[in-house]
């Protein structure tokens, strides 16, 4: 029976010869993911369990990101929660402070999820893992409490649908633009547990932050997971983080799909999406004039290295708009001093900006960025739901680095055609 890359890695980890769309499994775990926030649900829970040791120390990752630096005492107590966790467990993969980062930046960053693989993490865009060939899904804290104690998850085979992107791309488009056009085109559940398997000439040509950058967002149209066949660009970016053996998997010929959709993007510009929500998406050229408070660059969507190359690029030699705030978060350390290193973070001071250190941030209305009531900002972030980065009477904007960083000097929500 033909199988897709998602089925083979569900088969492999349950241990059977095959699997089917409403299948249950049970499989095991390569890695286990929790953070500042909810990592103490999970500790809970795996106390209640009383097995006394994980699973498998080295396949528990704990990242502090989220509310770091602390920003208050019930913050800290929540960090001191999981760190207590860590030093009595020994897990090895413990990040916080100057190790730290954004938890789906600083872990493919690490060589600690790799091809092939089955991850869980008690966030939802877990799905980011996806972009390198695994199977990686968000859980709920308690679901991930058990794998700890267990290494092993129930899951329902999720259905397939193959989104196939081909054509030429435009210039200042990115994966951003490329998962936003679709999430317009399925709506924020029309991928409701499914796996969204991306593929076609375009994506074979995206180096490994958009393709990350599409992986994560897979879950705003409701999807399980998100996914691309590893090829020569994965295998070198493992290459140089790992040195296991990883996983190469890819779908059967005649793999059964819930559907197939089929995208040219010769004519998709740069896209924003609008309050409330990420499948509200417009070309740039139809945004009209939108007024900004804020422009924030950062996230596990647009963190990276090259995001911020791009940042940088538009805002060389020119200062953010009169009364705007322009924060900027690199998605690790090893971004940030590459940053410094090629004079981005130089350029982003020159130009205005305030730059934090690498986590989470404003994304989800944690700190260092929240928006008062009738702000309006354009963020590189997955989310624009009511009250996401602060008051429910503020406004998120979502786009890609390029488009954020020109509406930055534009005061307004433009592109770089427009400077």
């Amino acid at each position: 029976m033909p199988m897709t890359i998602t089925e083979k890695i569900l088969a492999l980890h349950a241990g059977v010869e095959k699997v089917s769309p409403g299948d249950l499994i049970e499989a095991k775990v390569d890695m286990a993911l929790a953070n500042d926030i909810t990592a103490p649900i999970a500790i809970e829970v795996f106390n209640d369990i009383g097995t006394g040791d994980v699973f498998n120390r080295e396949k528990i990752a704990l990242v502090a990101d989220h509310f770091v630096p602390n920003k208050d005492i019930e913050s800290a107590q929540q960090v001191k929660l999981m760190r207590d966790f860590a030093r009595q467990q020994g897990i090895k993969n413990y990040f916080e402070g100057g190790e730290s980062g954004i938890e789906h930046v600083i872990l493919p960053e690490k060589g600690l999820v790799l091809p092939g693989q089955l991850i869980v993490g008690a966030d939802s865009h877990t799905c980011t893992y996806g972009a390198l060939g695994a199977f990686s899904t968000g859980v709920g804290s308690t679901d991930l409490g058990v794998v700890m104690a267990t290494g092993e998850i129930w899951l329902k085979v999720p259905p397939t649908i193959r989104i196939e992107y081909d054509g030429s791309l435009q210039a200042g488009v990115r994966g951003k633009d490329l998962i936003l056009y679709a999430i317009g085109l399925l709506g924020v559940e029309g991928a409701l547990y499914c796996a969204l398997e991306f593929t076609g000439e375009v994506i074979k040509g995206l180096p490994m932050s958009q393709r990350f950058t599409m992986a994560n967002m897979a879950v705003e149209a409701g999807a399980k997971s998100g996914i691309i066949e590893p090829d020569k660009i994965t295998l070198a970016y493992v290459a140089e983080r790992s040195s296991l053996k990883p996983l190469i998997l890819e779908g059967d010929p005649y793999a059964v799909y819930e559907k197939t959709m089929k995208i040219t993007v010769d004519e998709i510009e740069p896209q924003v999406a609008f309050p409330p929500s990420p499948a509200n998406v417009r070309p740039i050229s139809e945004a009209g004039n939108v007024s900004l408070d804020q422009v924030f660059i950062g996230s596990c969507t647009n963190g990276w290295l090259e995001d911020l190359r791009d940042a940088a690029g538009i805002l060389k030699g020119k200062t953010v708009a009169p009364g705007l705030r322009l924060i900027i978060i690199p998605g690790s350390p090893w971004i940030y001093r590459k940053a410094i290193q090629e004079g981005i973070i130089e350029t982003f001071l020159d130009a205005g900006a305030v730059i934090g250190p690498p986590c989470c941030g404003p994304c989800l209305g944690g700190h260092m960025g929240i928006l008062a009531e009738g702000e309006r900002a354009i963020s590189t972030t997955n989310r624009n739901f009511i009250g996401r980065m602060g008051h429910p009477k503020s406004e998120v904007y979502l786009s890609n680095p390029l488009v954020a960083a020109a509406s930055a000097i534009l005061g307004k929500i433009g592109g770089p055609d427009e400077l």
